[in-house]
């Protein structure tokens, strides 16, 4: 677990900190080739690939057709050789029709060759909700790849972290899922997000996968959560400790692997624990973290432990309905409360 600390480095959106990262990844190692919908001239939808067409070209940035499964079988059949390759899935929700080449290819060809054949893959997708994108474009389903076996799951909740997962996962002889939050990009013409911009390191950052960061120190309360949620649960805690509530909030930044060592750790200091998930509730990360504490040592925990996640509904496409659904900061302080008065 490492603590969040000030760097010296340049201003940048996440957006930009990601595209920085392939930059010096691709300037690298010309192995490393990024392909998807919308990556090319177009820069990405979300901005992941603004300025790469130009700098490395067609044959390093390639824009495919709408078909997941032929490009991101394209992908690993080019890992498997000895390539790089990063593909962009454009939102997560797009699984669906993909999967059997994410999850029985992609995740499995080391294992089923007795760990013979790499998939050096960095696969990225689009995440989240809160801009009415209705049910099939909102999902954050972190939790779906992470129940999967063999396929290493990273969540930057900020440009720093954005930058330094991106170069470790492209470095990483290990297929990774590198999931990015929209909210956390920092596109103009989405939802402002203050601390979607911030200090990057220059030149090389790697933030090692499966490290936890803590966001905010504090002794009364843990909240355990990773993306968006951590802005919102900064938030809370600013908020918090006006009425004298130190509220410690931990970024997991990587799902697979977990830091369970720094869960417990924080655990141990507040004995209360809040985690938020804009996942589904039920069978995903909410779950996993609470029983890291409860397997581990239950009388570590001196109140009942309070879950904010999306319950088990599809996401509604109604701006209204859709804030009630998703870990706003209203409900994480609600659960906060309700922790630190148990």
């Amino acid at each position: 677990m490492t603590i969040t600390d000030t760097t010296t480095g340049s201003r940048l959106t996440t957006a930009r900190a990601m595209v920085e990262a392939i930059a010096q990844e691709m300037e690298r190692d010309p192995s490393v080739v990024y392909l998807g919908e919308d990556v090319g001239a177009y820069g990405g939808i979300f901005g992941s690939t603004t300025g790469l067409l130009d700098r490395f070209g067609p044959d390093r940035v390639l824009d495919t057709p709408i078909s997941e499964t032929a490009f991101i079988g394209l992908g690993i059949g080019a890992a498997v050789e000895g390539m790089r390759p990063i593909v962009e899935l454009m939102f997560v929700d797009f699984m669906g029709v993909c999967f059997d080449q994410i999850y029985n290819h992609m995740a499995k060809i080391h294992f089923e060759s007795g760990g013979n054949v790499k998939v050096p893959m960095v696969l990225t997708t689009a995440v989240g909700g809160g801009y009415s994108d209705g049910a099939q474009h909102s999902q954050c389903l972190w939790g779906t790849f992470a129940h999967l076996p063999g396929m290493k799951v990273v969540v930057p909740s900020n440009p720093a972290d954005a930058k330094g997962l991106m170069t470790a996962a492209i470095r990483d002889d290990n297929p990774v899922v590198y999931m990015f939050h929209k909210g956390v990009m920092g596109l103009p013409w989405m939802a402002k997000n203050p601390r979607a911009t911030a200090v990057v390191p220059d030149g090389e950052h790697v933030v090692p996968i499966g490290q936890a960061t803590v966001a905010r120190e504090g002794s009364d309360v843990t909240v355990v959560t990773v993306s968006l949620s951590v802005h919102h649960a900064l938030d809370v805690a600013e908020k918090l400790a006006g009425d004298g509530i130190s509220v410690e909030v931990i970024d997991l930044r990587s799902l697979v692997p977990l830091d369970r060592e720094a869960i417990l750790a924080s655990v141990a200091k507040t004995g209360r624990l809040v985690v938020v998930d804009e996942d589904y509730l039920s069978f995903g990360m909410s779950g996993e973290v609470v029983a890291t504490v409860t397997d581990h040592d239950p009388s570590m925990l001196t109140a009942p432990v309070q879950r904010v996640a999306v319950p088990d509904v599809p996401v509604p496409y109604s701006h209204v309905l859709e804030y009630a659904v998703l870990p706003r900061p209203e409900r994480i302080e609600a659960a906060v409360r309700r922790a630190v008065t148990a």
